[in-house]
Order: structure tokens, then C-alpha cells, then sequence
């Protein structure tokens, strides 16, 4: 088959060679993404040498195997496109989206529960009545972060794994009002009651960071983020699916791909540290997540990541005129 030639499906979608290497393209994105996320926690968690290490002197079975798993993020793509030809980019675009979606989904959920459990914690702990619920030894232990973090927020972890597989909304309009009352309780209980104590900040700015850092896909997607609209406007719909895509391949790929790199690349990253050391906060009585917060980015970047594969799929069925186009907000007040 030429370049040019084209198979039509019933549906009255057509594909490509170059609708394939696109398709091609974003799942490769995907898959390198975990590969590399994966390789991250077997070489700073697990004390695996790194796939660079393979073609080393004394290149290990380990290392050969974090090599394998790039090579899979590559090859798994390929076949799976290579045997769904007649799939459009608007469903690998929805498919993509969703993983995205699914990530924001568990990281707020993660935000919420954490936040909430921590925080109850850190005020019994701070006043005194944590030991009349769980005796003196555990709450001696509760005030190191290497007791805190596996017995009381990586379980609540697992169960946003699970809550983000059986819901369907973000949650984050809930998040945004439980930041309003987060403030608005410091403001009553400093002015009122002159009472404050620091994991009340703490809760007010883990829940603020997660609102904004989670949400950026979902926005991204929605076509809610700012732009600098004087010409986009006034483009057809052919030449804002140029823009997008190319936006996504040339801007927005690689400041993400920047940040999880620099972040995630070494044991002293600014990312990976912090989480590697259960790192808290200074304070003493405040909520034991810095940590976690250092983790805000990297979410940040994965979504973002993910769903500029999305993006660029959307861009190209855009300028290709592909049925199935998603209606925003955006489009009606433009």
C-alpha cells in the first residue's frame, strides 16, 4: 500500500500509514512513560542496577531485564496497532484520556483520604488524646514518618486505587470546598478561639497543591487551561488541530518529559528524595506529608504526559476531519 492510499471502514473512517505511525506514536508515549516509572522504582526502591547498566562490564540479568521493559513499550505498541487498523484516533484519544483521567481520579483520592486521617491524627497527637485511643508504644510510633507512612497512609493509598476504579467524577470541585473550609476554619478557631496549630496549614496546602497539580489534565482536555486566544479564535478547525498538535509534540511533551527526568532521574532528584526519605515538615506536631507533596509534581507531569498523547491524537483527527469531535465549553463561547 502507497503512502496516499486509504481504507475506509464502515463507520466512513478511514487509515492511514500515517494515521498508524500517529496511533504508533502516542501509545509509545504511554508505554515509555510507565517503563520509565516502573525502571525509577526498581532502581531506587529495589536496588536494581538501571537498564544503562546492560551493556556494562558487569551487565547483570537485571539490568537486561529494565532494558527489556523499554523495549516492550515499543513493541507492545506497535502490535497493538498493527492488528487494530480500522481503531480511530477519537477512540485512542478517549482511551488514552481515560488512563489520564483514572491517575487524576486516584491521586485525589489519595489527597482526600490522607488528608483527612492525617490531619485527625496530628490534632490527637498534638493534644494529647491519641494515646487513650492507641496506648502509649503506638503513638510513640506514629511520630516517626517510617510508622506513619506504611501503617496508616499507604493503606489508604491502596483504597484509592480501588475508589478511583468505581467512581467516575474527579471530585475536584469537592476538593476546592474543602479548601474553602480547611481556611476558613484556621480564620475562625486564630480569631475566635486563638487556637492554631501547624497541620492546619499543612492540610489547607496539601489539599490546595493537589487541587491544581491534579486537575491540569482534566483542564487540559476540557480546553479550560488560559490561552492567548487573539488568533486561535479565528482558525478553523483544521489549523487549531495543527496548533494543538503541534503545541502538545513541541511544547508540552517535553517540559513534562523535563520534569520527570530531572525529578525522578537520581536518588538525590528533587522527586524522588523526598519520597525515598518519608520527608517531613519540620514542625514536629504537623501532618507527616511532605513527602507527598514532593510526589504532586511527578503526578502532575504523568497526567500531563498522558494526556498530551491524547491531545496530539485529538489535533491530527481535528485536521484530518474525523467524525466524533468533542464539543467544549470553549467552542460555544468562541
Amino acid at each position: 500500500m502507497s503512502a496516499s492510499e486509504t481504507v475506509r471502514t464502515a463507520s466512513g473512517y478511514h487509515w492511514t500509514p500515517s494515521t498508524l505511525i500517529v496511533r504508533f506514536f502516542a501509545w509509545t508515549i504511554v508505554g515509555t512513560l510507565f517503563a520509565y516509572l516502573l525502571n525509577v522504582y526498581l532502581t531506587f526502591w529495589r536496588g536494581w542496577p538501571g537498564a544503562d547498566s546492560a551493556f556494562g562490564a558487569d551487565g547483570s540479568g537485571a539490568a537486561w531485564l529494565q532494558l527489556l521493559i523499554y523495549l516492550l513499550s515499543v513493541a507492545g505498541p506497535a502490535v497493538f496497532v498493527a492488528v487494530t487498523k480500522e481503531r480511530t484516533l477519537r477512540e485512542d484519544d478517549a482511551a488514552i484520556s481515560a488512563i489520564a483521567a483514572y491517575i487524576a481520579r486516584f491521586a485525589f483520592w489519595v489527597v482526600f483520604l490522607i488528608g483527612l486521617v492525617d490531619g485527625l491524627v496530628s490534632f490527637l497527637r498534638v493534644e494529647e488524646f491519641l494515646e487513650y485511643f492507641v496506648g502509649a508504644d503506638i503513638t510513640t510510633q506514629i511520630g516517626r514518618s517510617a510508622y506513619r507512612a506504611p501503617y496508616i497512609h499507604f493503606p489508604l493509598v491502596v483504597a484509592s486505587f480501588v475508589l478511583a476504579a468505581v467512581t467516575r467524577t474527579l471530585g475536584f470541585t469537592w476538593l476546592a470546598l474543602l479548601v474553602v473550609i480547611a481556611e476558613l476554619q484556621i480564620v475562625v478557631s486564630r480569631f475566635v478561639f486563638s487556637y492554631e496549630q501547624a497541620f492546619m496549614g499543612d492540610m489547607v496546602r496539601f489539599w490546595y497543591g493537589g487541587l491544581f497539580l491534579f486537575s491540569s489534565a482534566y483542564t487540559l482536555i476540557e480546553e479550560g487551561h488560559v490561552r492567548v486566544d487573539v488568533l486561535y479564535s479565528g482558525f478553523t478547525d483544521r489549523t487549531k488541530g495543527v496548533v494543538n498538535a503541534a503545541g502538545a509534540l513541541l511544547l508540552g511533551l517535553p517540559l513534562c518529559w523535563v520534569i520527570l527526568i530531572i525529578g525522578l532521574g537520581q536518588s538525590t532528584a528533587i522527586i524522588t528524595s523526598p519520597i525515598l526519605r518519608l520527608e517531613v515538615s519540620q514542625s514536629g506536631f504537623g501532618m507527616y506529608v511532605k513527602y507527598l507533596l514532593a510526589g504532586y509534581l511527578a503526578i502532575f507531569a504523568i497526567t500531563m504526559v498522558i494526556q498530551f498523547a491524547a491531545y496530539l491524537l485529538d489535533g491530527v483527527a481535528d485536521y484530518r476531519g474525523d467524525p466524533g469531535k468533542q464539543k467544549h465549553e470553549s467552542d460555544i463561547t468562541h
